[in-house]
């Protein structure tokens, strides 16, 4: 069979509103900053940064200046840095959430996972339990077929739902 690779489109819905400018700008920032944020010389400069601050300690006498310069600039740099995380986490969570919706609507498991992550966490512990149930009666039925080398009737639909 062949395949057709095409650019990823993202589903109907909000994606297909026109964005606003503010949120595309923030957007492309965000994905901007986050990349050269992970890069080695970015980290070299910012120890570089450091290091500076550092020598010129004697210089300045150890004031309380020299001291609110660096205690005022990393707290600045971590503040924005929760955002840009966050925002990269929302959108890895995203892309990964919709592949496996895709990958379970296109296999044979139950198409009623798709969506569960907008289930409340009571909802999704229950779920948990279940989907831990049937592998634990798989394991079972599997160990019964190795060990009698018969057929058991399949473990996991003795778990009820």
């Amino acid at each position: 069979m062949q395949q057709i690779h095409t650019k990823a489109r993202p589903a109907k819905g909000k994606a297909d509103q026109p964005r606003n400018n503010a949120a595309q700008l923030f957007s492309d920032i965000a994905n901007r900053t986050s990349q050269a944020a992970g890069r080695a010389l970015t980290f070299m400069i910012a120890a570089g940064i450091i290091l500076v601050w550092a020598v010129t300690g004697p210089i300045f006498h150890y004031s309380d200046t020299w001291q609110l310069v660096i205690n005022t600039g990393t707290t600045i740099v971590t503040f924005l840095m929760v955002f840009l995380i966050q925002n990269s986490q929302n959108r890895d969570s995203a892309a990964i959430q919709v592949k496996l919706d895709e990958l379970i609507r296109v296999s044979a498991v139950q198409n009623s996972f798709v969506g569960i992550e907008h289930l409340t966490d009571d909802e999704l512990d229950e779920i948990r339990t279940k989907c831990e149930l049937r592998a634990k009666a798989e394991k079972v039925g599997d160990e019964t077929v190795k060990n009698t080398g018969k057929k058991a009737k399949r473990a996991a639909d003795l778990v009820t739902e």
